[in-house]
């Protein structure tokens, strides 16, 4: 068989022939005295492998290592550990799906999905009750509601790569209580009047004390931040966080969480 007939027979290019030839995953027929190679049959049947591994998702390195001498070891733990990483994508498949069905669900029913979405199912919940809580305020939602959004949003994006274990936490736990929304509203409301006010405004305190006050007692046990906590200010994330407040915003939240870390030490 010519390349050309090889290709069409196992269902592949023959740039993809050529490759495998390159890579080694295929040996390359002498070419006879016209100059075309000669594939046989074995030449096929191996071809139809590099194609079926390759279709279960292994690298050319991991066929390469399968079809390498008496593999059968090999490809036993090769195809165990495909096996784990595929479980791994539809458990991801599975929960992306979910958010997708919670912004469809919203839309359907006419609602607007948050403009952080998609975010978890819990927090996803927490910002629907957040919703509900402003609609029932008067006058225009805090600008500080809208900046914790952000904050939650992009805490939990990190999660995987930081440790926030402690955003579950919060979000359970307010989830599940029904006045925690409302204290976190008023927390809000006490830090927008800081916006114009000096450091020293003696306001900074009580919205400190506010703070610890809102966030449950099992989300303040568990509460860390990135870069080793936002008691450190001078670089990284915590620079950048305190950076996004008004001074005494940024005070009062400091304040708040160097209250935390001391009742956690004591």
């Amino acid at each position: 068989m010519r390349i050309g007939e090889l290709a069409g027979l196992v269902g592949v290019s023959t740039r993809a022939i050529r490759h495998y030839h390159h890579v080694g995953l295929l040996p390359e027929p002498a070419r006879k005295a016209n100059g075309y190679r000669e594939y046989s049959l074995r030449d096929a049947v191996e071809l139809a492998r590099v194609r079926r591994l390759t279709e279960l998702g292994l690298s050319l390195d991991e066929v390469g290592d399968a079809l390498a001498g008496d593999a059968d070891r090999d490809l036993v733990e090769i195809l165990r550990e495909l096996d784990a990483d595929l479980a791994r994508q539809e458990a991801d498949l599975r929960q992306r799906r979910a958010r997708l069905a919670q912004m469809l669900r919203q839309a359907e029913a006419g609602g607007k999905p948050s403009e952080q979405a998609p975010v978890s199912a819990g927090l996803a919940e927490l910002f629907d009750r957040m919703a509900r809580v402003a609609a029932g305020r008067p006058g225009p939602e805090p600008a500080m509601a809208a900046k914790d959004r952000d904050l939650m949003a992009l805490l939990e994006t990190a999660s995987a790569v930081r440790g926030t274990g402690w955003l579950d936490v919060l979000t359970r736990t307010l989830n599940s209580d029904p006045e925690g929304v409302e204290r976190a509203y008023a927390v809000y409301a006490r830090l927008d009047e800081l916006a114009g006010s000096p450091v020293d405004d003696p306001r900074v305190e009580a919205t400190a004390q506010a703070i610890v006050a809102a966030i449950p007692e099992p989300a303040r046990q568990a509460i860390r931040f990135p870069d080793g906590g936002l008691e450190e200010t001078d670089e990284g994330f915590a620079a950048a966080f305190y950076a996004d407040f008004a001074p005494a915003q940024a005070a009062a939240i400091r304040r708040a969480v160097g209250l935390m870390s001391q009742a956690r030490r004591s």
